[in-house]
């Protein structure tokens, strides 16, 4: 009898232990979730957060909130991440500076490619390349020659280093073959102040935040870095058109949990992010922004680890080539 009730009693704790697990698994979230942003608040990422994380929250029934941690070119807030609990509390929405910053920053605090968990890839962003809008040049080509030939003088300001505009500014300089005075910014809005200013002459950045000053007319607009012209930017030929061919850049997002976060949050917080990107609030936004949601088959953890693997090594050789470090 005591063995025929040991087995009974066993077998009822097993089954309230799993009970107990698909209990938390379905209740998975409970409370608040911290989405980190590696950038100061108002600037490019920090707009695609928002409005995911305002999807999300109407999904998972719990809000997701945005904790802005910028400085040293997103690492610091990655940092905060990857040290965070794994709970599937804290995530972190990065932008390409996540594979960048595996280069350009030679001692990182974490292992890029095995500090975290993959949840999906957001949107890709295409970079416009702009300048104050009383810059001599009125298309590519002529910005190309009028940069060339004043190559000690010509300013290209950026976010800082590791910020996507220090990225396709940098990018912009290797296609030309010639360095120019790049003037590094705390953030993406003093730079574009200083644009909008006239105190610098260009800036390479996402189209989050130079459309609506494009549109407007307080900056000139000399090409897109997409295959092709922007539906909110028609008249903004692309930089294959200007005589850039290979100049095609996207700053794509993705989401991050720390290493260690169950598979059953992982697994609710990318299916939280397929559903917001089909939300047309978020469809609408990003297209008046120049972008478009990622499709469901890359908002995966699949695509968006193989997305970071492929774009380390894409950068790699570009930095060593410049030899820019940020430490």
């Amino acid at each position: 009898m005591k063995t025929l009730n040991a087995i009974i009693g066993a077998t009822a704790l097993a089954a309230a232990s799993l009970m107990s697990v698909a209990a938390g698994a379905q209740t998975y979230p409970d409370r608040t979730i911290t989405m980190v942003v590696p950038f100061a608040a108002g600037g490019p990422t920090d707009t695609v957060a928002r409005l995911v994380a305002e999807a999300m929250s109407k999904d998972l029934g719990q809000q997701v909130i945005i904790e802005n941690v910028g400085g040293a070119g997103g690492t610091l807030g990655a940092g905060r991440v990857a040290n965070a609990e794994a709970d599937g509390y804290t995530v972190l929405l990065h932008h390409i500076g996540m594979a960048t910053s595996a280069t350009l920053y030679r001692k990182l605090p974490y292992d890029t490619l095995n500090a975290f968990e993959y949840v999906g890839l957001v949107t890709e962003v295409p970079m416009t390349i702009v300048a104050r809008k009383d810059l001599e040049p009125t298309d590519l080509q002529g910005l190309i020659e009028y940069a060339k030939a004043n190559k000690d003088t010509v300013t290209v300001a950026n976010a800082g280093i590791g910020a996507a505009s220090h990225l396709c500014g940098m990018l912009f300089m290797s296609a030309l073959e010639t360095p120019l005075v790049t003037v590094p910014y705390k953030g993406t809005g003093p730079a574009m102040t200083d644009l909008l200013g006239g105190q610098v002459d260009i800036m390479c950045d996402q189209t989050t935040n130079t459309t609506k000053q494009i549109q407007g007319g307080t900056i000139k607009a000399y090409a897109v870095t997409s295959p092709e012209r922007l539906d909110v930017l028609k008249d903004v030929p692309t930089a294959a058109e200007g005589g850039l061919s290979d100049f095609q850049v996207g700053i794509w997002h993705g989401i991050y949990a720390p290493k260690g976060t169950p598979a059953e949050a992982v697994s609710r917080l990318s299916e939280s992010l397929k559903l917001a990107l089909v939300d047309p609030n978020v469809a609408a936004r990003f297209a008046e922004l120049g972008t478009e949601p990622s499709p469901e088959t890359d908002a995966t953890p699949e695509a968006l680890k193989a997305k970071l693997e492929g774009e380390i090594a894409r950068w790699k050789p570009v930095i060593e080539a410049a030899g820019e470090y940020a430490d």
